[in-house]
């Protein structure tokens, strides 16, 4: 069996998920061909999907500056293979690395699509960092559009149907955190006024999918299809107004967007800032998150209260005290995204470890899955002067919900905020301190609390964090007061307020379609 032919065997046995039995072909092809290169990005494929995140970021470092740029063949492998390092400098925390990495990936690829992907790759990852402005994001805007030259957008065209038609334009119809905040906005629109359509980006569909699939009338799966097919589906449903759930995270089909199928078009919930689009008029917002307008190249829908509305995925239980009165120390936490914990956020945490005696701190995401991982992790505490023996490194589990009734007190991240991640510890009865800036992408916790009724735990400062999260950590009778009320305080604020929220939006519905139809 010649090179080609054991190359092929191996990623037969890749696709196949046969991940040990690929490596053993893959290491036999090293040592006949130690120089050639597609083979090692092969090896970087198999350990991403092990999730051996600290191999794939050692074996991209040592082959990325071996591809030549001039060569046509190197340079499809090297935008795959800086798609993949742009993708673990993210989860690892490098957020400057990843930025520059899709960029580089997008400039070096042949197709436009690919492109566009990887520069949403990059404004995704750049949310994770404190130095970009509203300037750097628009420089951003600039390089996608540049990958859109090959789309003729439809003119706008105003229908007089009966009921509005609604389309819901996303990847995420599936067990993803969009779902917890667009559910009821899928499901609960008014039949006698509204008409909902789903246009699904979704690969290979689960539970929630199939769900959706049997409830919602006029579905279409739009995954195999080509933007510009895609985009004429839309414009032959005479879709009123089309709502994009994703921005510019995984899946997104925003190129479909791009050529104006609809005739009003909107962003929201399910990524944290602009499109920076031309082609989407609206971004749903609300009155405390929306934050700075230059951030924005939308118009700003503000709803007066909550812009999202949170499903919980299950109705399990909080614990009925908080876990200090046991162990007799606070217990903080995070189930944030490791690749959102800044180097200043890791001060502030260290600042209030130190200050509250006894106290630990639980982190729990997948890169803690490895022995690799945790000691990646751990190196970077030390930097900082951890006492890693009060930091428990927890692995990612699917009921990760009930190991809140280990945790006092949730530390949300900064500037990428949690969302989801918030009303998850709340649900559970964990108060959450947060830290808020002026970005949209920054105010979720801010907007989450004050919906909850606790605005007061939404700083604007670091000292003022680590004051927050000293302070409550000193209130136990809070903490307990807090473990059994917050569940009840959630249901009962607009954040599960279901039938308020979906009659705010169906307000909204109507306000930006009349405004469209009138003379400019």
């Amino acid at each position: 069996m010649d090179i080609l032919e054991r190359y092929a065997a191996a990623l037969k046995l890749y696709r196949e998920k046969k991940f040990d039995a690929a490596l053993k072909v893959v290491e036999e092809i090293k040592i006949a061909a130690p120089h050639w290169k597609k083979i090692f990005l092969l090896e970087v494929f198999i350990r991403r999907d092990l999730g051996e995140s600290i191999r794939e970021l050692a074996l991209l470092q040592n082959l990325l500056p071996h591809f030549d740029l001039n060569s046509a063949y190197d340079k499809n492998l090297a935008a795959d293979a800086l798609n993949c390092f742009g993708s673990v400098s993210r989860f690892l925390g490098h957020i400057d690395n990843a930025v520059e990495a899709f960029r580089l990936s997008a400039r070096l690829s042949s197709d436009n699509r690919k492109a566009c992907e990887e520069i949403s790759n990059a404004l995704y990852s750049a949310s994770s960092s404190e130095k970009f402005s509203a300037d750097d994001f628009r420089a951003l805007y600039g390089e996608y559009k540049k990958y859109l030259a090959d789309i003729a957008p439809y003119p706008k065209k105003f229908y007089a149907h009966r009921k509005i038609r609604v389309g819901f334009l996303s990847g995420s119809f599936q067990w993803h955190v969009v779902m917890a905040w667009s559910w009821h906005l899928l499901r609960d629109l008014d039949e006698k006024f509204f008409k909902v359509y789903c246009y699904s980006n979704v690969k290979a569909g689960d539970e929630v999918t199939e769900h959706l699939r049997k409830t919602v009338a006029n579905w279409r799966d739009i995954h195999a299809l080509t933007d510009e097919i895609a985009a004429k589906l839309i414009r032959d449903d005479e879709i009123d107004i089309l709502f994009d759930l994703d921005g510019h995270t995984l899946n997104n089909r925003l190129r479909v967007a791009a050529y104006r199928p609809a005739t009003v078009q909107l962003s929201g919930i399910g990524y944290m800032n602009s499109t920076g689009l031309e082609c989407f008029d609206y971004f749903l917002s609300d009155d405390t998150c929306a934050g700075d307008e230059n951030f924005f190249t939308e118009k700003i829908i503000r709803l007066p209260r909550s812009h999202i509305c949170y499903e919980p995925p299950t109705k399990l239980e909080p614990a009925t005290t908080p876990p200090c009165l046991k162990n007799n120390f606070v217990t903080f936490g995070s189930f944030n995204q490791f690749g959102k914990i800044t180097d200043a956020m890791l001060n502030a945490w260290k600042k209030i470890l130190d200050a509250v005696p006894n106290s630990r701190l639980i982190l729990k995401h997948k890169i803690f899955n490895t022995n690799d991982g945790k000691n990646f992790a751990s190196k970077r505490l030390k930097k900082f002067g951890f006492d890693v023996a009060r930091v428990e490194l927890r692995p990612y589990t699917a009921n990760h919900l009930v190991e809140y009734g280990d945790v006092d007190i949730a530390l949300d991240t900064f500037p990428y905020t949690g969302g989801v991640t918030t009303c998850e510890a709340l649900y559970m009865g964990v108060p959450v301190v947060s830290l808020y800036g002026d970005r949209q992408g920054t105010r979720f916790g801010l907007s989450i609390l004050k919906n909850v009724g606790l605005g007061e735990l939404a700083v604007d400062s670091y000292a003022a964090y680590v004051n927050s999260a000293v302070g409550l950590a000193s209130d136990w009778e809070l903490l307990l007061i807090l473990r059994k009320n917050l569940r009840t305080l959630m249901k009962k604020s607009p954040l599960m307020d279901s039938v308020s929220y979906v009659l705010e939006i169906e307000r909204v519905f109507i306000k930006i379609l009349n405004d469209e139809r009138r003379p400019k």
